[in-house]
């Protein structure tokens, strides 16, 4: 919806872990390095742990990414699957056949890793939100690691999942698989300096390689919101930010400033009053808001002109009668009947007359208005300004059509 009003080739805070976009702050800059160096020296157990949406799954994906051809790696992203299902899940992942047994997998997985270690290649097992496997599942990941030779492991295992994975391997039942990771990295929440190169990054990658610089959208203001408000973790400041642009392209506003990034916020929390609401999510939101403010209804009058008396000399003579008698009124029938109704004027055969004269009038009146809304639509690609349009022309259709029946 906002792409072409800001520039965009493509939704510049997808939530999707997308490595293109992943800007590598100091902190995510070490845990990659960290990472990759792990997994050449076959260090064995690896531990990457963050907050909820710091980008540990982009991290990743951006390691996997790195990783060389001699160099395969299975991702099992279901951490609450027994750790049968999880073996079966990785071997599948690797190409190995699934035996029907434990014991039967155990032994495919371990010719297969002798095999690739035998002919220089490397093998690595990342299991996502760890956090969640039990007791149990951790002490057979262990075991995993008592594939080796004398000299190397034949398997790497990387273990990511939130700061509850550290406390859940501080129990005394776990204290061998802790005594065997020989690496922990941490990602922690960005600073206001980096969530601003992180906004920024994000705009570069999806304007585009071939696009010209652009000025920043977001103000200094607006940065600093975000950042309060989402504590710099990124999946937040990507929601905040969609959101900011979306308000922004329906209130026609190039730079998203603090007062739409607190709009934004609001509307995430659900506490913004109807007037802080964002305008313009449609157009025909936008209408019913201007349609209930008679102050804005400003018609276009080289657009839309109704003339005020039609001539005698325009309808035809022989036609009138029969026009008049058709939009005669109860009341203009009862004065014919001698009713006391008759003293009441008939105001539907004198509007005929001075603005109608005709059948064809009508069709004229109705084709005028659409006329109307459709050099309107056209004049800009402004949607307040079309819903402006708009509502102007339907009141005004409504009120004639209201006369001619009255």
């Amino acid at each position: 919806m906002y792409l072409k009003f800001y520039g965009l080739a493509e939704k510049p805070f997808d939530p999707t872990p997308d490595p293109r976009f992943h800007h590598l702050t100091p902190a995510h800059r070490e845990a990659l390095a960290q990472l990759e160096d792990g997994v050449r020296e076959r260090r064995g157990f690896l531990m990457l742990t963050g907050e909820v949406g710091t980008g540990k799954t982009t991290l990743i994906r951006t390691l996997l990414e790195r990783l060389d051809l001699k160099t395969d790696a299975a991702v099992v992203t279901n951490s609450m699957m027994p750790f049968d299902d999880i073996l079966a899940y990785a071997m599948e992942d690797f190409g190995i056949p699934v035996g029907t047994t434990r014991a039967q997998r155990l032994s495919a997985l371990n010719g297969f890793l002798i095999e690739r270690v035998r002919r220089g290649l490397n093998t690595v097992l990342v299991i996502d939100e760890a956090q969640n496997l039990d007791e149990s599942a951790l002490e057979q990941v262990r075991l995993l690691s008592n594939f080796e030779t004398t000299t190397e492991k034949l398997l790497q295992i990387l273990l990511a999942g939130q700061p509850e994975l550290r406390t859940k391997l501080d129990q005394p039942e776990l204290r061998q698989l802790k005594q065997r990771i020989g690496l922990r990295c941490k990602i922690r929440p960005l600073t206001t300096e980096e969530t601003r190169r992180y906004i920024g990054h994000r705009l570069t990658v999806a304007r585009g390689a071939s696009s010209p610089a652009a000025p920043e959208i977001f103000t200094q203001g607006a940065i600093a919101a975000i950042c309060e408000y989402s504590t710099g973790i990124p999946r937040v400041v990507n929601i905040v930010c969609d959101h900011c642009l979306l308000i922004g392209y329906a209130e026609q506003k190039t730079m998203i400033d603090e007062n739409i990034a607190q709009e934004a916020i609001g509307y995430l929390e659900g506490d913004v009053e109807p007037a802080r609401r964002p305008r313009g999510s449609s157009l025909w939101s936008r209408a019913s808001s201007l349609r209930s403010r008679k102050a804005g209804f400003r018609l276009r009058t080289s657009a839309f002109r109704l003339p005020q008396a039609m001539p005698a000399s325009v309808a035809p003579p022989s036609r009138a009668p029969a026009i008049r008698q058709r939009f005669k009124g109860p009341r203009s029938r009862a004065s014919e009947l001698g009713s006391p109704a008759a003293r009441v004027p008939s105001t539907g055969s004198s509007i005929v007359r001075n603005h109608v004269g005709s059948t064809g009038w009508w069709v004229s009146g109705i084709a005028v208005a659409v006329v109307a809304l459709w050099r309107v639509g056209i004049s800009g690609d402004d949607p307040a300004r079309w819903a402006d349009g708009l509502a102007a022309s339907l009141e005004r259709l409504a009120d004639l059509l209201s006369r001619l029946v009255s």
